[in-house]
């Protein structure tokens, strides 16, 4: 299994519809972090994301830090720390730096993308392999963790409706495609700080050797102005696959809960 999924599904949650552009969703300062299990009763691993300011080539960016690995008995079996980079600007949220270093069961990568929008060109810098190519990229284009940023901003509720499908350009290792996810509507969901509403998506994936089927996947986010990812939950090709949303700091705004545990 690939453990990078597990920061990979809570930077897709928000492909919506792109509205003018609003107050920012979050702030620096920001971070989650997510429990993981394997099936409903093996512990699987632990998950966060942060939000830092930064400056790269002189402007000031958000550089988001996500970062994976195993926990309990299943570490022993098959060992993950992954770390995810990305470097945001703060007024088009557009990315110009990602960064995957992995190490899963020993597969590991160490990839570096440099992205110019103006020419839509994205220099790849493999670090592992020592090797540089350059390729066309789409307008647009948001790397697997700027997404999610990128929508929390974005998102607009008042032309979306429960079975519309939503698209986004976005850039991974060498490959441009077309994510695709489809908005469920509101729910009110069961958390670890209470119960909550959120805003229910299902992304669209390969089916296979990971996943069980293209529409595997289901993800909630919390339906206040944070747009923070609350839960996910995969149905893969062997077992399951679900992350819950355990701790928090740094919320822009303040959190909304119905009842509290």
């Amino acid at each position: 299994m690939k453990y990078s999924i597990i920061i990979f599904l809570f930077t897709i949650t928000l492909g919506a519809k792109v509205s003018a552009q609003k107050e920012s969703a979050f702030q620096e300062g920001e971070w989650f972090k997510f429990e993981m299990n394997y099936s409903g009763f093996l512990k699987a691993g632990e998950a966060t994301l942060e939000v830092k300011n930064r400056y790269y080539d002189g402007k000031p960016v958000y550089h988001v830090v996500g970062k994976g690995w195993t926990t309990g008995a299943l570490k022993w079996f098959f060992k993950v720390d992954d770390r995810y980079e990305t470097y945001i600007d703060k007024t088009t949220y557009a990315p110009y730096k990602f960064i995957r270093k992995i190490d899963e069961g020993g597969h590991t990568k160490n990839i570096e993308i440099e992205f110019d929008h103006d020419n839509k060109k994205a220099l790849i810098h493999d670090k592992k392999n020592k090797t540089k190519k350059e390729m066309d990229i789409a307008a647009n284009v948001q790397d697997m963790v700027s997404t999610y940023y990128y929508f929390r901003n974005e998102i607009d509720l008042d032309n979306l409706k429960a079975g519309d499908e939503l698209t986004v350009n976005m850039f991974f290792d060498e490959e441009n495609y077309g994510f695709k996810l489809k908005y469920l509507g509101e729910e009110t969901i069961d958390t670890d700080f209470g119960k909550m509403a959120a805003l229910k998506f299902r992304p669209y994936v390969m089916a296979g050797r990971v996943f069980k089927e293209e529409e595997s996947l289901t993800l909630w986010v919390s339906n206040d102005k944070n747009r923070m990812p609350l839960k996910v939950q995969a149905d893969l090709a062997v077992g399951s696959l679900r992350a819950d949303l355990s701790a928090f700091k740094g919320l822009k705004y303040p959190l909304k809960i119905i009842v509290n545990n």
